[in-house]
């Protein structure tokens, strides 16, 4: 029995949250995290991860995306696209919910002006992340790049002003003596 978000009903209302006007600088929201630490039947302690966790499974909210929500559903449409019902319609939809997400990752990132401020990408996926790592690093260098420069201005306007507080300082003096 497949998870629950990869159904065509669930995927249509995610995608109709993607592009609702509430949620155009954000993502939907993700699904929720399990305890760092949790315990088996015998009471041994064990740490969860995908696809253990309970948003990779059925019992997973039906409008929240998994964090590797890409790779699951490329693994399930491959290995068991019969148990999945419109399985080209669910091909479709995920298509259109990674082009709606991508989208918006490269619209926060590029309005970073540089001056200290963050951008957040809460409920965004380990595959989108992975995807956009080279263009976000190359946004940040290019923001470093121009906060150098900035840095390098400010330095020659304030040796500029130093050297004129001392050129003005030395007519002064010689003022004094006439």
């Amino acid at each position: 029995m497949p998870p629950p978000w990869i159904l065509t009903e669930n995927l249509q209302d995610i995608l109709e949250t993607e592009t609702h006007k509430d949620f155009e600088e954000t993502f939907s929201p993700p699904a929720s995290m399990p305890s760092l630490r949790q315990t088996d039947y015998g009471g041994k302690p064990f740490y969860a991860s995908a696809p253990f966790v309970e948003s990779c499974t059925v019992n997973a909210n039906p409008t929240t995306l998994p964090y590797h929500w890409f790779e699951l559903s490329e693994i399930l449409l491959e290995a068991a696209s019969d148990d999945i019902p419109e399985p080209d319609k669910v091909r479709q939809l995920l298509r259109d919910i990674r082009e709606v997400r991508l989208a918006k990752m490269r619209k926060r990132v590029e309005h970073l002006s540089g001056n200290g401020e963050g951008t957040r990408l809460d409920g965004i996926g380990a595959m989108e992340l992975s995807e956009s790592r080279g263009f976000i690093t190359g946004v940040v260098d290019g923001l470093r790049k121009i906060d150098a420069s900035r840095e390098q201005e400010r330095r020659e306007r304030e040796e500029e002003e130093r050297e004129d507080r001392r050129y003005n300082d030395e007519d002064d003096e010689d003022d004094e003596m006439t």
